[in-house]
């Protein structure tokens, strides 16, 4: 089961997305075997290692804006200036922490043990998206399919996927159109 944090720090986001939480669930309701499929691919030693039956599948989306967003790019990614999306992986060299506690920002990123029985499910990371971007895409046409592209972009990157290759980058651009003719 997948299951998403919502936080929004931009009022802009209540227009398009009355309720996030529901938002998501549907969605992700749509795509859950495949999700579920490309982390035990992405990161078979976890599924290996542990004796779970079902295995939560958590990540943190932050809704913001372009001021917000400059400020991220700049502090972790060293670049000045505001992007779509920013995804920021609970992973390092192919390790995944696993999600112990309920979603609070100061446990966020602590890591515990794999073997451990107490733990949760895994925890993928964050994905931050900014509003006056995707707004600007849309023209006005269709907000909500601009915004799936956007966060099921951040999503493949949690799931370990890139693009600075050209191989790589057909195969994420293929797994997007994959994801995108699910949930919408």
């Amino acid at each position: 089961m997948i299951k998403v944090n919502v936080e929004i720090n931009n009022r802009s986001w209540r227009k398009e997305i009355k309720n996030p939480k529901k938002y998501f669930s549907e969605k992700l309701k749509k795509i859950n075997l495949k999700v579920s499929k490309l982390v035990k691919q992405q990161h078979r030693y976890f599924f290996k290692t542990t004796k779970r039956k079902k295995n939560k599948i958590t990540f943190n989306i932050l809704l913001t804006d372009s001021l917000n967003m400059k400020r991220l790019n700049k502090k972790f990614l060293r670049k000045c200036k505001s992007t779509d999306v920013l995804s920021f992986p609970n992973y390092y060299t192919g390790k995944l922490y696993i999600w112990s506690r309920k979603f609070a920002p100061e446990n966020l990123y602590e890591p515990i043990d794999l073997m451990t029985e107490k733990s949760q499910g895994i925890f993928l990371g964050d994905i931050a998206i900014d509003y006056e971007i995707i707004n600007s895409r849309c023209k006005g046409n269709n907000f909500h399919l601009e915004f799936d592209k956007v966060w099921i972009h951040g999503l493949l990157h949690l799931l370990g996927f890139d693009h600075k290759r050209n191989k790589d980058y057909f195969k994420m651009n293929r797994l997007e159109k994959r994801f995108l003719n699910l949930v919408c």
